[in-house]
């Protein structure tokens, strides 16, 4: 009963989304407006004797101290209560001189934990090499560790925190996604999972709240020509207007597997041919365990008593059976006919595979 619960969750999961439609901007980005990575280094201070250990984190703060005018070597500090980090944030699309970023510090040398640390003032380059914002404050972790002479316990990771608004940006780096042509202007949609059928959706569904505006160049990309009559202060209610619009995705027939956790993730409109399956289980037994051998036999003396490995094996095979599976053309028939069967996850994996190199199953096969 608990697999053919388990079957129906996971092959069952786009049958609830059939039929309904999606906005544009739920599907689609708009080329042009991306963020970009910052990414710097930096040295976090205050933290009570977990921070590093090696030469790098000193020679920061002895380049950072001299900087102040007070001139020390790397040899005079010798604290664990620094820690250097890798510190990264995201600038948006959008982001203003003065606007604040989330960031992100990572321990790259052997610091075990950056609780109550401090991230001392660090520039953050773009790929450019030039700094778009900096970045300090008090860093938080999500996890924590405490340790004794023999053991030690830890949740999540300790040497990986995050300051909330800690990056003050200071050069913005602002998305143009209007592009001029001599022919007008023009704003360019990018489907992130492409597909002919649901780019012509989308182009169809503009062209009809304004007419003869938007063509699809190909199956990931429709490109929409903003109207004469728009002001340039109107385009974001043009294209807000444009997005919010609902259109049916058409959904690839695909099946999605990972072997490592078992996972299957069956599509809309997946289906197999008339075949007939054989569901077999074989179960392998391994036990091992210590013997004592006690030598009590003639001729043994002078042997010693000693404990050895045994290992016991035993391999078992339920009976297989043909169950013939009319062809089927929804996710819900194919789940019906698979849990006929009492096929587990696990079965599943590789029922699949068979049916692929059989050439019953009429869809995609990926294995992760």
């Amino acid at each position: 009963m608990k697999a053919l619960v388990r079957v129906w969750l996971l092959i069952g999961i786009s049958v609830a989304g059939t039929g309904y439609s999606e906005r544009i901007k739920d599907i689609v980005d708009i080329l042009g407006v991306r963020g970009n990575t910052l990414q710097g280094y930096g040295l976090v201070v205050g933290l009570a004797n977990t921070g590093d250990s090696t030469l790098p984190s000193r020679q920061m703060l002895t380049n950072l101290l001299r900087r102040s005018g007070l001139v020390f070597s790397s040899d005079d500090l010798k604290t664990g209560n620094i820690a250097i980090v890798t510190v990264t944030a995201e600038l948006g699309p959008f982001s203003r001189e003065g606007s604040r970023l989330d960031v992100d510090v990572s321990s790259i040398g052997d610091a075990k934990n950056l609780q109550g640390g401090t991230l001392l003032m660090t520039e953050l380059h773009g790929a450019d090499g030039q700094v778009y914002a900096t970045a300090q404050g008090t860093v938080f972790i999500g996890g924590w560790s405490a340790s004794g002479e023999n053991a030690s316990i830890s949740k999540n990771h300790p040497t990986v925190g995050r300051i909330p608004g800690g990056a003050v940006v200071e050069k913005a780096e602002i998305a143009n996604f209007i592009e001029q042509t001599p022919n007008g202007r023009f704003i360019t949609l990018s489907l992130r999972n492409t597909d002919f059928e649901t780019a012509e959706n989308i182009s169809r569904a503009i062209n009809q709240k304004y007419p003869h505006r938007a063509a699809v160049a190909d199956p990931g990309t429709i490109r929409v020509n903003i109207p004469e009559q728009i002001a340039s202060s109107s385009v974001s209610g043009f294209i807000a207007d444009i997005t919010r619009l609902e259109v049916a995705v058409d959904m690839p027939a695909i099946v999605v597997i990972n072997e490592r956790t078992g996972t299957i993730i069956v599509g809309e409109n997946v289906g197999i041919s008339a075949v007939a399956i054989s569901q077999g289980s074989l179960v392998v037994k391994i036990k091992e365990q210590e013997l004592v051998s006690q030598p009590t036999a003639p001729f043994s003396d002078g042997a010693t008593t000693a404990i050895v490995e045994d290992t016991t094996l035993g391999v078992e095979e339920s009976d297989g059976y043909l169950v013939p599976v009319p062809r089927v053309v929804t996710v819900s028939e194919l789940a019906k006919a698979l849990n006929a069967i009492g096929a587990t996850p696990r079965d599943l994996i590789a029922i699949f595979n068979a049916l692929k190199k059989a050439g019953a199953l009429q869809a995609t096969l990926e294995i992760m």
